[in-house]
């Protein structure tokens, strides 16, 4: 069996930024005036490993702040370590942030042999490849105007086409796709493919999730700056969840870069005081529900609220098959929407409403009590009902928003007691999507026909 080729090695990577309260510190501290420390030591990146090998297409997902771009910048030599070792196999394209390496007064082509020649390449190189850049990027005659008369998304195609088609071992791509069109992202996609079937490797920083799951082969979580994990894209996004709504305690480190486990740490302390581990559980408030704080990740505060207010929707929450809080849910697994409602004045027969809406205003599906004959009974002021929503998700990849409602009938006369309309964003993570809004998850096979066999 072939032994696998790093492509990138980095080792105990630390990057420590200087903060000063005021600038004269900076300048004392600069200019070494004082032996007395002046600033506060902020880690960007904290005892970091991590293995990249040739022809893998690997993600790197966190939160804003979390370390992702600065380890790209140390990679491609555009930011110097403070600590540990970076090594690099293989010649490096970068797309890092829209207009480095790029001169505004110049038009597209003289920008084009100015990237290529930064990158490594000759003149004559450079116009062997002339062609493919300007047919991918596909800006017409605008290729022959200044760069500072582009739009974002002609600059982004310039910019991606130069980067891409410059033949590299190894291209580093940081969220620079987010300002394309969506078929500009499909050519950019498709041109990944082509990348990993060649053998060639590719670095991708990225808060689209579905992408990450889909052209990704593994995935690597950081967070406040420390490598929380890798594995495949589902493990990692399952653990970037957990980060998001705050159930997940940071590791400590061990003193030598490594990383101990939450459980690791509280077994450790349970043994010091001969007790056993407890597991931590999330934050509730009085009925179960996990508290407010913890709820505000994916809701919407500019919802459109309205009703009576005889009944209230006082607490709404989404967890996954897991039951890990989250507005995240891969597609194909079960998702479950909680909401609790506070009744104020007795309520005949209260009917409790789940709506679900793609981002252009589109109704997708919807269901609600009465429908499910789930519940068809009064209720009386002072109670507190908890409703749960469990469906399998069907929907293509993708944001949604969620709307709740409790309405009802006085005699006649439908009434709304209270509506929270788009109070939830919904992301759907896909690495399948089929035509339309939902998947039929069809059963679909091919075979060869038998041949008719004629006699003699």
């Amino acid at each position: 069996m072939e032994e696998k080729q790093l492509a990138i090695h980095v080792e105990g990577l630390d990057k420590i930024y200087k903060l000063f309260d005021h600038n004269r510190d900076r300048l004392v501290d600069s200019l070494g005036l004082t032996r007395k420390k002046k600033y506060r030591e902020h880690f960007a990146l904290k005892g970091v490993n991590l293995d990249i090998y040739q022809g893998e297409c690997v993600g790197i997902i966190g939160t804003n702040g979390s370390g992702k771009s600065t380890i790209l910048k140390i990679i491609t030599g555009v930011l110097n370590e403070t600590n540990g070792t970076v090594q690099v196999n293989g010649r490096i394209s970068a797309l890092l942030e829209l207009g480095a390496g790029f001169n505004m007064e110049y038009n597209g082509i003289e920008n084009v042999y100015l990237n290529g020649t930064m990158i490594g390449f000759s003149e004559k190189e450079i116009d062997e490849k002339l062609q493919d850049i300007l047919d991918f990027a596909d800006i017409g005659e605008y290729v022959y105007q200044p760069v500072k008369t582009y739009s974002s998304g002609m600059f982004v195609r310039l910019a991606f086409a130069v980067a891409i088609n410059i033949d590299p071992e190894i291209l580093i791509v940081d969220e620079a796709l987010s300002v394309g069109d969506v078929f500009f992202q499909a050519k950019c996609y498709h041109k990944f493919e082509e990348f990993k079937k060649q053998g060639k490797t590719i670095l991708f920083v990225s808060h689209d999730l579905s992408a990450i799951s889909k052209y990704c082969d593994r995935a690597v979580l950081l967070n406040q700056g420390v490598k929380l994990g890798e594995g495949s894209p589902k493990e990692m996004i399952d653990t970037y969840k957990r980060v998001l709504v705050g159930q997940y305690e940071m590791p400590e480190t061990d003193g030598r870069g490594g990383l101990l486990q939450d459980e690791d740490i509280r077994n450790a302390a349970a043994a010091k005081a001969g007790e056993k581990a407890e597991k931590k559980e999330p934050a509730k408030e009085p009925g179960g529900l996990p508290s407010q704080a913890a709820n505000s990740q994916g809701v919407n505060p500019q919802a459109l609220e309205y009703g009576t207010k005889e009944a209230e929707i006082t607490g709404y929450y989404v967890t996954d098959g897991n039951g890990i809080q989250t507005t995240t849910i891969l597609k194909g697994e079960v998702f479950t929407l909680h909401m609790k409602v506070r009744i104020h004045e007795d309520v005949a027969a209260p009917i409790f409403a789940l709506s679900v809406k793609n981002i252009k205003g589109v109704e997708i599906t919807g269901t609600n009590t009465m429908v499910e004959r789930a519940f068809l009974e009064g209720v009386k002021a002072g109670e507190e009902l908890e409703i749960t929503f469990t469906q399998k998700v069907r929907l293509q990849g993708g944001d949604y928003l969620l709307s709740l409602g409790v309405t009802g009938y006085k005699g006649d006369s439908f009434t709304v007691y209270h509506r929270l309309y788009d109070i939830i964003n919904l992301t759907i993570i896909s690495d399948r999507d089929t035509v339309g809004y939902f998947d039929m998850e069809s059963d679909v096979k091919v075979k060869h026909a038998a041949k008719q066999v004629h006699g003699a």
